[in-house]
């Protein structure tokens, strides 16, 4: 009997390890036609998450063998990626933070892509991060969406985005280069979704 127990429960593991969804293939639009995006990092969280694409599995991402905390101001919305993206060659679905009500981990929502905050990286690589909100009205803390009334009504709030990505990530800060409307983010989903 106890080989037939250990048998029966490798057998339910694996099943349920093949069950897992993969985030990163889902599609990048659902079938509404609305832009997806999958939450990593909660808002409010000072502990950055990540999908890891190998496990499909949400961990806390490691510094030097320790949980990454930021030494800075938590994230100031959920943070994640559009599936069915890669950038660069270390798979990372394009970045972007959705400006709503905490969201936990494997959180998929629909978005709309209001801009897109332009970074440099250390290493002198461009970093897009597309700015969104829920796609559903009632899931909006900002009123905004699109750039041009993120600009005109919610200037501060580009300001504090802008400030946060530029400093979240001390000693190896990122550089701001510029912001960009939500034709261009549409144009970069666009870019590197895969085929």
């Amino acid at each position: 009997m106890n080989r037939v127990t250990t048998a029966l429960f490798l057998l339910i593991t694996l099943l349920l390890y093949s069950c897992q969804t993969d985030y990163a293939t889902l599609p990048t639009y659902s079938g509404a036609r609305q832009l997806q995006a999958v939450i990593e990092t909660p808002a409010g969280s000072s502990q950055s998450v990540i999908y890891n694409l190998r496990t499909k599995e949400f961990a806390n991402e490691k510094l030097a063998g320790k949980d990454r905390i930021l030494q800075f101001l938590p994230y100031p919305g959920n943070y994640g990626f559009i599936p069915s993206t890669e950038v660069g060659a270390n798979g990372r679905g394009l970045s972007t933070l959705v400006l709503a009500e905490r969201a936990e981990s494997g959180t998929v929502m629909e978005v709309l892509p209001i801009g897109t905050i332009m970074l440099e990286k250390p290493s002198g690589d461009l970093y897009p991060v597309i700015i969104s909100v829920p796609a559903r009205p009632s899931e909006r803390t900002i009123k905004a969406t699109n750039f041009k009334s993120l600009t005109i009504e919610h200037p501060v709030v580009k300001n504090i985005l802008q400030q946060w990505f530029v400093n979240h990530t001390y000693p190896n800060q990122f550089k701001f280069v510029g912001w960009k409307d939500e034709q261009f983010a549409e144009k970069e989903i666009q870019r590197w979704m895969k085929l």
